[in-house]
């Protein structure tokens, strides 16, 4: 049988956490068809890879990535693929375009265009399954979707502060039913964003009692909203109470301590709820600061009514002042010492790159007033990162936990990508080699156990079958790259930069990625 391509000479890093082989890899169509040790004289196929001194891998799996947008408005998705990122799983955080009504579908891309960005055309997302179509063999990547819990409330009852309850409730939850029936990997959730947190603890659990019964995850942004409403008044407390009473399955989203905070002292809770029979998994990204867009920082009442009415709060004086008084009283984490990233119009682009309290110095405002002014000039379309530290042994900390963590087998990376905006948080270009390579050899991981970690891992979680592994039946999503040399390049301060080290990148059976330049071939596919 004559081969579509044969990967020859390759260090084979299976997935599992075995130790490295040689040998090659036969591909056919989408497949791999063989691994074996092929005499020279008997390879035959019509694309042969030396992978001499390369190690191969199946291609990694990002668990929480917002490139949502970004890949309907590209496909090739550069800065994901030539990462080594075969499968990006959108929709994290609750914060997404699908299921929704057309009047919905716009209402909810305006609130999202600071994280998201804006489609440059308006698609069919009125329910999952036509969602998956707008990506499938569209993207240079596998997409697979959670079903998010946004758009599911805002279809239920609107963007109103009202608990869910009867018939509507019973909406939500024909929805998510029909969202797994339509291949959602998982229920997600962000309690930090609306409508999410207009959510009780007892809503979010009768909501799993629907992925009790397609046995599926929920991915958790953890609650620091309306913290009154949950269990526990909210954090990773609030997530366990929900596993356990549903019986569920629980993804935490990018957990990992603060700067002054020890593992073990954030993890006790998930040990401890582990031991007791709950399933957690959980995910980190390699960086000491985030990214988000300014809706996390203002009160509950405000997102009430949607984009509309929010535009109508920011440019009416007096609502003005009692929305800033209140955003000094409820602080939903501290909105100084954070950096614009993505602003839509060209009036104000010149501030991204810019701290909050130089724009607000520069204005001779409150920074809560520069956010509101922002915000209304903008009509919601913009974003921020963290400021990151200046003390490098913070750094170094941070990074050491993640190393740490990522020793554990219930942990895998969720990158948290925004590709979105001008200067975008660099994890969108660089998190995967960033773990791989100067991490993984500043604090000598071994190198078969990260690569479970962000390939077998997330596979299994998430039950994207026939991927994860270079197994023979196996779809051929693989990454080739020099283990020694593999580096991120992206830093804060010049963030569109692509990574080193990964000559070649296949996603089903198709190569992406050739000599670390992007082919723009679009073989991704909807999975699972």
């Amino acid at each position: 049988m004559k081969l579509d391509i044969i990967i020859k000479n390759g260090n084979i890093i299976d997935g599992t956490g075995k130790k490295e082989y040689k040998s090659h890899i036969g591909i056919k169509e989408n497949k791999i068809v063989d691994i074996i040790n092929i005499g020279e004289k008997n390879i035959q196929a019509d694309k042969i890879i030396d992978a001499k001194n390369l190690s191969v891998s199946p291609g990694f799996i990002d668990v929480h990535s917002h490139a949502d947008v970004a890949l309907l408005n590209d496909g090739e998705h550069a800065n994901g693929i030539m990462q080594g990122i075969t499968t990006e799983i959108i929709a994290p955080d609750g914060l997404t375009l699908a299921p929704l009504s057309v009047k919905n579908y716009q209402l909810y891309k305006w609130y999202l265009s600071g994280i998201l960005g804006v489609p440059k055309n308006d698609l069919d997302m009125s329910s999952i399954e036509k969602a998956r179509l707008n990506y499938d063999s569209k993207t240079s990547c596998n997409v697979a979707m959670f079903a998010g819990h946004g758009p599911i409330r805002l279809e239920a009852i609107g963007m109103e502060d009202k608990p869910l309850k009867g018939k509507k409730l019973d909406h939500a939850k024909s929805l998510l039913s029909e969202s797994f029936e339509q291949g959602a990997v998982g229920f997600s959730t962000g309690l930090s964003y609306y409508p999410n947190s207009f959510s009780d603890s007892d809503e979010i659990c009768e909501l799993m009692k629907v992925a009790k019964i397609y046995d599926k995850p929920m991915s958790i942004h953890l609650r620091n909203h309306n913290t009154d409403r949950a269990f526990h008044d909210g954090g990773v407390m609030e997530a366990i109470e929900i596993a356990k009473r549903t019986e569920t399955k629980l993804h935490i989203e990018h957990y990992k301590p603060d700067f002054n905070q020890s593992i073990s002292e954030v993890l006790d809770p998930v040990d401890k709820a582990k031991d007791s029979g709950v399933d957690i998994t959980l995910e980190t990204y390699p960086y000491p600061v985030g990214s988000s867009f300014p809706q996390t920082f203002f009160p509950s009442y405000f997102h009430e009514g949607g984009p509309e009415k929010m535009i109508q709060k920011l440019n009416n004086t007096e609502e003005r002042e009692i929305l800033i008084s209140k955003m000094i009283g409820t602080h939903y984490g501290n909105p100084s010492n954070n950096v614009w990233t993505h602003i839509v119009s060209d009036k104000n682009k010149h501030l991204e790159g810019m701290l909050f309290e130089e724009v607000a110095d520069m204005w001779k405002i409150s920074v809560e007033e520069m956010l509101c002014r922002v915000m209304y000039e903008e009509s919601l379309g913009c974003g921020f990162r963290g400021a990151p530290p200046r003390n490098i042994k913070v750094w170094r900390q941070v990074e050491k936990n993640v190393m740490e963590l990522l020793s554990r087998p219930d942990y895998m990376i969720g990158s948290d990508a925004i590709p979105t905006g001008g200067l975008p948080h660099p994890r969108a270009y660089g998190c995967f080699p960033r773990v791989l390579g100067r991490l993984r050899r500043r604090y000598n991981y071994p190198i078969e156990q990260v690569i479970q970690r962000i390939t077998e891992n997330p596979a299994q979680r998430f039950n994207l079958s026939g991927r994860g592994n270079i197994k023979k039946g196996f779809f051929a999503d693989i990454v080739i790259f020099d283990q020694d040399h593999i580096n991120d390049r992206s830093s804060f301060e010049d963030p569109n930069v692509h990574p080193e080290g990964i000559p070649w990148v296949i996603v089903n059976g198709k190569i992406a990625v050739e000599n670390e330049k992007t082919t723009g071939v679009l073989s991704g596919k909807a999975i699972p």
